[in-house]
């Protein structure tokens, strides 16, 4: 597909409440993930683990250093400001089971 350029798929992950087992429909597409780990997760499933590891730099483990109501879904936000001022064009998903962020979303739409 010369001169065809795909967008970004920023895909967050709130590992605290969804814990995905494989990855592998990612493969090939132009996806950046982020796994947010909370303070309180001390392991990460060798699956994720190996899931993760063929997309290289594209995929990243962010791990939360403070603990308290919603200090997770803050950095998911912080993560998604930042990166949609550097990427407009961009597509982001958030993988999560609270729905708080659906404000957010609607707001970058």
């Amino acid at each position: 597909m010369q001169g065809v350029n795909l967008k970004t798929n920023y895909i967050f992950i709130d590992f605290e409440n969804i814990q995905p087992k494989n990855l592998e429909l990612l493969k090939g597409g132009p996806f950046k993930i982020k796994v947010f780990i909370g303070h309180n997760q001390t392991k990460l499933p060798l699956e994720v683990a190996s899931s993760l590891q063929p997309f290289g730099p594209d995929a990243e483990y962010i791990r939360i250093d403070g603990s308290g109501p919603n200090a997770l879904d803050f950095h998911i936000a912080f993560y998604v400001g930042q990166i949609a001022t550097e990427d407009p064009s961009g597509y982001f998903h958030i993988i999560s089971k609270d729905t708080g962020f659906d404000p957010l979303i609607k707001h970058l739409k």
